[in-house]
């Protein structure tokens, strides 16, 4: 893409890959401009401030605004603090709360991204009266515009970072005016070139680590949701006690606390009106199919590609299966997959994400 000076807002987090981000597209000519978002706000009081490990919401935040304005300071470029905390705890914290109480597995990073990242920080930049004609960040994906029948969000090159899955709810027009500096470079590249520049403190920092902060997502939630109820066997034979629905999610077997059993057992379902956890052996976690719903199709719908064999990933850091489309509403914003093998713990509230080679060419939110 050619920067004419076009302007580039990039999205700096205080980490080295959004910094090597506005430092590669000032050296390639645009007119870079740097923007953090602001998603704290103090208003959970009992998440404690860890030192040393890196989250995109807590009470350090402060810190990573300090780092992203000493990068701008370094390249002489402008920096604003976008202010998004009610959209973030409306779209991302409240909307986690709720897929936990109902039974679900939420994806944080997935929703922030669709909404906040590529949307709420965007408009309230531009509320501030900052215009720009790009939006970078340092996402390790690639996007190429084709034509209707190809994907357009394509996986990056360093394979072990890609994070296309995070941003598989964007849309064509979110992502047409989005530059991704980093999707054709290796990690390893990325810390050597900062580590060149003389920018070694950015190319040794922790990475963020999780969505929070502390890494625990409990504090989100009030007392009154530790509510305690029984586990139940697939029968519905009571073999234990639980401390809340909102400490499983399917597929889960660390943190169960219950002996005695004949085999390792697993959270298999979450029955919210009985406030009841089903447990069981991981011969009955398998599935061979799968429906989602909010559908965000990435090609035509009469493209080719659909009726091919797919690739599909049903949650992060899963190696992806060959798989068909059997089902397909477009009207209706619905899919349906079926697996030529079965997998593991398929758990509503997580992404489904098809892909053809390395492009994306739909998604959708698990629903069974």
């Amino acid at each position: 893409m050619e920067s004419s000076k076009k302007r580039v807002a990039v999205g700096l987090s205080g980490g080295v890959d959004s910094a090597l981000s506005a430092y590669l597209l000032k050296k390639q000519g645009y007119e870079v401009i740097g923007v953090t978002m602001a998603t704290w706000d103090g208003s959970i009081k009992n998440m404690p401030h860890v030192e040393g490990r890196e989250g995109c919401f807590g009470p350090g935040e402060d810190e990573n605004i300090a780092q992203a304005k000493t990068v701008a300071e370094r390249l002489g470029i402008p920096h604003y603090t976008v202010s998004v905390t009610e959209e973030y705890k409306r779209q991302v914290l409240d909307y986690f709360r709720a897929e936990y109480r109902a039974g679900r597995t939420p994806n944080p990073c997935v929703r922030c991204n669709q909404n906040i990242k590529f949307g709420a920080l965007h408009s309230a930049t531009r509320r501030m009266g900052v215009e720009f004609d790009y939006f970078a960040t340092g996402h390790y994906a690639r996007i190429e515009f084709k034509n209707p029948k190809e994907p357009f969000l394509y996986a990056a090159l360093d394979d072990s970072k890609d994070q296309t899955y995070f941003l598989s709810r964007l849309t064509a027009e979110q992502l047409s005016t989005v530059i991704f500096p980093l999707g054709g470079m290796k990690k390893t590249d990325v810390k050597a070139l900062a580590a060149e520049i003389g920018w070694v403190d950015f190319a040794t920092k922790k990475e963020s680590q999780d969505f929070l902060e502390c890494g625990d997502y409990t504090v989100l939630f009030d007392e009154s949701d530790n509510k305690p109820g029984d586990f139940v066997d697939m029968n519905g034979k009571v073999l234990g006690q639980h401390k809340g629905i909102i400490h499983y999610t399917i597929g889960q077997r660390k943190g169960l606390n219950i002996g005695g059993l004949p085999e390792p057992y697993f959270v298999v379902s979450i029955d919210v009106k009985k406030n009841q956890v089903v447990l069981g052996p991981r011969s009955v976690m398998s599935c061979v199919d799968v429906n989602a719903e909010e559908l965000n199709l990435m090609v035509d719908e009469d493209s080719p590609l659909l009726q091919q064999p797919l690739t599909a990933h049903i949650r992060l850091g899963h190696k992806g299966v060959t798989a068909h489309i059997t089902a397909l509403d477009v009207a209706g914003g619905k899919i349906s997959v079926h697996f030529d093998e079965p997998q593991f713990a398929s758990a509503p509230g997580q992404i489904l994400v098809l892909y053809a080679g390395q492009g994306i060419v739909a998604s959708g939110i698990i629903t069974k």
